[in-house]
C-alpha cells in the first residue's frame, strides 16, 4: 500500500516538472515574436560610397554596387574606385603628378611605372637575350623577336606585325595617308600621337629623361641611350676591318673607315678635286678658289678654315686646360689629347686585330701586329 502511494506522488512531480518546462518555453517564445528588432537583427556596418546605403555584410553590399553606374558611359563598376578611375578619363582628372618632369597620371600605378623611367629600374627581363624593360607587357612584345609570332594582319594587303600599334601606323600611312595628329603650335600633323609628343618638346623645352650619372636631360628616350654609350660606357662593340680600332658607335665606325677608303664623296665645283672630309673641302676652297671666310688669330695671325679650330688655337695662347686628367691632373687644351693621355693610366686596349680578335692599345702596335 505505501509502494503504492509512493509511485503517485513520484508521477505528480514528473507532471508539475514538465509543465513547468512547456510554460518556460512558451514565456520565452512569445518575449521573443515581442521584441524581434532587438534580438534577431544584426548590424549593418557596410554602407555604400555612392548613395550611403547599409548592409549586413560585404558580399551584399558589392552585389548592390553593380547599380552605380558611370554618367558619362553607362558602365558599370564593382568598386567605387574603378567608377572613380572612369569618371576621371572622361572629365581630364589627373591628381598623380611625377615629382621629376611633373607628368600627370589618372591612376597612381601608372605613376609607379613612369617613375622607373628616371629611376632606371627594369625589373622584367628576358630570358633569352637578357634585355630589360620597365613594363612587362614591353617583355611580351618584345618576346615575339625571338619567337617571329606576328599575330595582327592587315585585312588590305596580307602584312602582318608584332604589335597592334604598328598595324594601325601602317594602314593610316600606307592605306589611307591619314594623320589624325595635329600640333596646335606649328600645325604639323603626325600618324601616331607618341610622335607628336616627342614634337611638342620643341615647343616646351621639356627634356624628361635624365642621365642618373651627370644629371643631363634629353627630349627623347633614345637620345638617352646614345649618350651613355658615348659619354660613359668603355664599351666599344666595333671594330674597323682595316686597322682594327675600335668604336662605340656605328656612325663613328663608318666616319673613319672613310680613311681606308679610296672614295672621295665631296668634290669641289671648281675644279677636279675630291676630298674624304668636309673640312678639306672647306680649307681646300678658302686656300684654291678664295670662297669662304677664313678665321685669323689676332695675336699670330694664323688662320683657320672653322672658327671652332681658331678658338681651341687662342686656349693655347691663354694657357687654358681645361681638360685635367683624373689619376695624375695633368691639363690638356683638348679632349683629344687627354685621350691619348688616359691610354698610359689604363689597361683599355682600344684596337683589335679583325682576323685573330687580339687587342692592343695603340694604333702602332696592330699594325706591327698586322
Amino acid at each position: 500500500m505505501l509502494k503504492l502511494v509512493c509511485n503517485e506522488l513520484t508521477d505528480d512531480v514528473q507532471s508539475h516538472t514538465l509543465a513547468s518546462r512547456l510554460s518556460d518555453e512558451r514565456f520565452a517564445m512569445k518575449k521573443c515574436l515581442d521584441e524581434p528588432i532587438r534580438v534577431c537583427s544584426k548590424p549593418k556596418s557596410f554602407s555604400c560610397a555612392e548613395c550611403e546605403k547599409s548592409f549586413t555584410n560585404q558580399q551584399n553590399l558589392r552585389r548592390h554596387m553593380n547599380i552605380h553606374s558611370c554618367s558619362e558611359c553607362g558602365m558599370c563598376f564593382h568598386s567605387n574606385t574603378a567608377l572613380t578611375t572612369r569618371r576621371r578619363s572622361h572629365s581630364g582628372e589627373k591628381p598623380f603628378e611625377c615629382s621629376v618632369c611633373e607628368k600627370r597620371f589618372v591612376r597612381a600605378g601608372h605613376l609607379t611605372v613612369h617613375s622607373r623611367i628616371h629611376s632606371g629600374e627594369k625589373l622584367f627581363k628576358c630570358q633569352v637575350c637578357q634585355k630589360r624593360f620597365v613594363r612587362s607587357s614591353s617583355l611580351n612584345t618584345h618576346l615575339r623577336v625571338h619567337t617571329g609570332e606576328k599575330p595582327y594582319n592587315c585585312s588590305l594587303c596580307n602584312k602582318s606585325f608584332n604589335q597592334s600599334s604598328n598595324l594601325v601606323t601602317h594602314k593610316r600611312s600606307i592605306h589611307s595617308n591619314s594623320k589624325p595628329y595635329k600640333c596646335g603650335v606649328c600645325l604639323k600633323a603626325f600618324v601616331q600621337s607618341g610622335n607628336l609628343k616627342r614634337h611638342m618638346r620643341l615647343h616646351t623645352g621639356e627634356k624628361p629623361y635624365n642621365c642618373s650619372l651627370c644629371n643631363k636631360s634629353f627630349g627623347l628616350s633614345s637620345t638617352l641611350k646614345l649618350h651613355k654609350r658615348r659619354v660613359h660606357s668603355n664599351r666599344r662593340p666595333y671594330h674597323c676591318p682595316f686597322c682594327g680600332k675600335l668604336f662605340k658607335t656605328t656612325v663613328n665606325l663608318m666616319s673613319h673607315i672613310r680613311v681606308h677608303a679610296a672614295t672621295k664623296e665631296f668634290s669641289c665645283r671648281h675644279c677636279s678635286e675630291s676630298f674624304r672630309w668636309r673640312h678639306q673641302l672647306k680649307r681646300h676652297l678658302l686656300k684654291s678658289h678664295r670662297e669662304g671666310t677664313w678665321f685669323t688669330c689676332h695675336i699670330c695671325q694664323k688662320s683657320f678654315s672653322d672658327k671652332d679650330y681658331l678658338k681651341q688655337h687662342l686656349r693655347r695662347h691663354e694657357g687654358v686646360k681645361r681638360y685635367v686628367c683624373d689619376k695624375c691632373q695633368k691639363c690638356f687644351c683638348t679632349n683629344g689629347e687627354l685621350k691619348q693621355h688616359s691610354v698610359t693610366h689604363s689597361n683599355f686596349k682600344g684596337f683589335c686585330c679583325g682576323l685573330c680578335g687580339q687587342e692592343f692599345k695603340r694604333p702602332t702596335t696592330v699594325k706591327q701586329h698586322f
